[in-house]
């Protein structure tokens, strides 16, 4: 049977629900709105969370502001930096701790995540997750045109995790526009974690080179399907 020697993860809907990471930034956007704008604070979250079920993006707070008849343009950098300097409020899938820790008797572990550095790196001390990795990058310390699907960052990991052959890792991940591209060209194995929850659980592969190799819904479905591909 064949034995990977890396589990490379994803942190967004991956390790936790991404959404609730938007819940905890916007919690903290409206404390701040309501200490320096008067707005009120659970009216004001409510609203955020409005918006972003409705699929607003980029410009939530310029449309919550308006909302309120605010449309000081000047007012929306500070509210993406309350955003994005709060220390958030989240937690990893119950099962992500000792799933980790089961993966890690037998292989390398490594993470790859995008976004903006200080975000990623909040995100990972709040999880309580760090510890597990042999391995983490986060692409944006070299800059937005590392992110994936760059391939660099996937070179990167394996280099640190001892020089591991592609064909011996894994990358699990979640979305499909942008996840699993490099890694099908490096000639490493995937599998998609589509949760219900997770923001793009709606997606579609753009083309079949952006498609994983498996597709599951749940952490806890991963040992078997592992040990399947291993096989």
């Amino acid at each position: 049977m064949k034995r990977y020697a890396a589990l490379i993860f994803d942190l967004d809907d991956t390790l936790y629900l991404e959404r609730e990471y938007v819940w905890s930034g916007f919690r903290a956007v409206a404390a701040w709105a309501a200490e320096h704008l008067g707005l009120p604070q659970d009216r004001g979250f409510e609203r955020l969370c409005m918006l972003f079920e409705q699929g607003v993006r980029r410009d939530t707070f310029n449309q919550w502001l308006g909302l309120w008849g605010v449309f000081d343009e000047t007012l929306v950098p500070q509210l993406v930096s309350v955003y994005r300097e709060h220390w958030p409020d989240i937690a990893p899938f119950s099962i992500a701790p000792a799933l980790l820790e089961h993966f890690h008797r037998s292989c390398r572990l490594g993470l790859v995540s995008d976004g903006y550095l200080n975000v990623q790196e909040r995100k990972l001390e709040a999880l309580n997750l760090r510890s597990f990795f042999d391995v983490v990058v986060f692409p944006d310390r070299e800059g937005r045109d590392a992110w994936k699907p760059n391939p660099k960052p996937f070179y990167e990991a394996l280099e640190q995790l001892g020089n591991i052959a592609p064909t011996e890792s894994l990358y699990i991940a979640d979305n499909p526009t942008k996840d699993f591209l490099a890694p099908r060209r490096l000639g490493m194995g995937s599998i998609r974690i589509r949760h219900p929850e997770g923001l793009y659980y709606s997606v579609e592969p753009p083309t079949p080179e952006y498609m994983p190799d498996v597709v599951v819904q749940f952490l806890e479905d991963l040992p078997q399907v592992i040990a399947c591909l291993a096989a």
